[in-house]
């Protein structure tokens, strides 16, 4: 039997990457969980880690897994996976009313584009027009990144 997961959890794990983590389904288990590099380096380099808080113990015991059984696991889609920009401006494109759409196109031009189009939607008046397109493209990458691994997902 094939594991099922939730397509939220992954979502949810696709907005709070960061830098020098992973992300990854355990195919076996259809848990999600989150290793840094640095313990993901020290489980290869089989470090000893009695001496570390109990936290970062229960890391490296993941991290450990991770590397002994890593056909038990898929890299979920990556920040690289999820191009934001192309998100921003594709939901530009899809403004009706020209001014707010050219006013938006101008915002994502340069250095501060987040920054810039994050004060534009509030300034417009259509944040939950935006999270809503954002919300949805997330869903369809994560439905996509399913299908490809043959993952049976939950909505």
């Amino acid at each position: 039997m094939r594991v099922q997961v939730k397509l939220k959890n992954i979502i949810e794990e696709m907005e709070i990457q960061f830098e020098e983590s992973r992300s990854l389904l355990n195919i076996k288990t259809g848990e999600i969980v989150l290793v840094t590099s640095e313990d993901l380096r020290a489980a290869e380099d089989e470090k000893p880690f009695e001496h570390l808080p109990e936290w970062e113990r229960e890391n490296r015991m993941v991290a450990i897994d991770v590397v002994e059984n890593f056909e038990n696991y898929i890299e979920l889609p990556t920040k690289y996976d999820v191009n934001e920009y192309e998100i921003m401006e594709n939901f530009c494109l899809t403004l009706s009313e020209q001014r707010k759409q050219e006013s938006l196109l101008r915002a994502i031009r340069g250095k501060g584009a987040f920054r810039r189009f994050k004060g534009k939607i509030t300034d417009l008046g259509i944040e939950e027009q935006w999270y809503s397109y954002r919300d949805e493209c997330f869903k369809q990458i994560a439905i996509e990144w399913c299908q490809e691994n043959k993952i049976d997902f939950i909505e």
